[in-house]
């Protein structure tokens, strides 16, 4: 008999179960199958649930914890009303969404998520559909675009310095891995910073997956499917995010009920989450 992996333990598992509000006769969602993690102990509380994950890797490695009252789909959760009609699920109880990128995904992909591998190639697409790379974007993006996507995604005062400098040090040669990236910043700032390389990493790993507007997209499909009573439950990672998800529930006048932030450390990845629960109130 083929022995089950281990799953890394999800972050902030817990408040999400409770958030959540299981009910063993109810639907649930997991918007980001990740690792599995979340999903695994939905699964053990409910009686079926929906998983969505775009990466294919992702996807083959939750179906190896045989979830039998889970149904597993490839596909975007922007289009998460449609994956869950098509599967019949509709009046759900409760909706997930773990905006974080997984452990593995960070280690194994190798795509260049992380500024802390330097030799990973600037890549940081999280499906196949053929969208440009973050290279790409480096490469070919004019100076005023590259200031509005950090500026816009990072919130990065010296957003337009490092625009600058991108469009200075690709004359000399192109963008190709993580370390030129960090190149350009450390030129900015005159030696290396942590918290910069984290926000312009994130910001343009937004841009090349649409993540803004695929979350708007998301969020305001899981809110009509969602049951009155129902509870969204969001992490995010980012300040961006986090006021998108606050402006989808305002917008739909979801009653917010809860709001946690807690900093972890995952597997020399930190990073600091905000969880919000709100429930479907018309």
């Amino acid at each position: 008999m083929r022995s089950k992996r281990i799953v890394h333990t999800p972050v902030l598992l817990h408040e999400v179960l409770e958030g959540l509000d299981l009910k063993t006769e109810g639907s649930y969602i997991d918007a980001t199958g990740g690792e599995g993690g979340h999903l695994k102990e939905i699964a053990k509380k409910v009686k079926q649930a929906l998983g969505i994950e775009r990466n294919k890797e992702q996807l083959a490695r939750i179906q190896e914890l045989e979830l039998t009252n889970v149904v597993l789909e490839k596909g975007n959760f922007a289009e998460i009303e449609k994956i869950a009609k098509k599967h019949g699920f509709e009046n759900i109880d409760g909706i997930l969404f773990d905006l974080g990128l997984s452990f593995w995904e960070l280690v194994h992909l190798k795509k260049g998520f992380s500024y802390k591998k330097d030799e990973e190639n600037l890549d940081m697409t999280l499906d196949e559909t053929g969208q440009e790379k973050a290279s790409d974007i480096l490469n070919k993006y004019s100076k005023e675009e590259l200031y509005e996507m950090f500026s816009r995604n990072a919130e990065e005062p010296k957003s337009e310095k490092i625009a600058e400098e991108v469009v200075r040090q690709r004359r000399e040669g192109k963008f190709v891995n993580v370390s030129d990236l960090k190149r350009a910043i450390d030129s900015v700032f005159g030696a290396e910073d942590r918290r910069v390389y984290s926000r312009i990493f994130q910001a343009l790993r937004m841009q090349v997956n649409n993540e803004k507007e695929n979350l708007e997209k998301g969020l305001e499909g899981a809110v009509k499917i969602l049951k009155i009573g129902g509870r969204l439950v969001v992490i995010s990672f980012h300040s961006v995010e986090d006021r998108i998800v606050k402006k989808i529930m305002k917008k739909n006048n979801m009653e917010l009920i809860t709001k946690r932030i807690s900093r972890y450390d995952d597997m020399s990845f930190e990073r600091s989450a905000t969880l919000r629960v709100a429930v479907k109130k018309i």
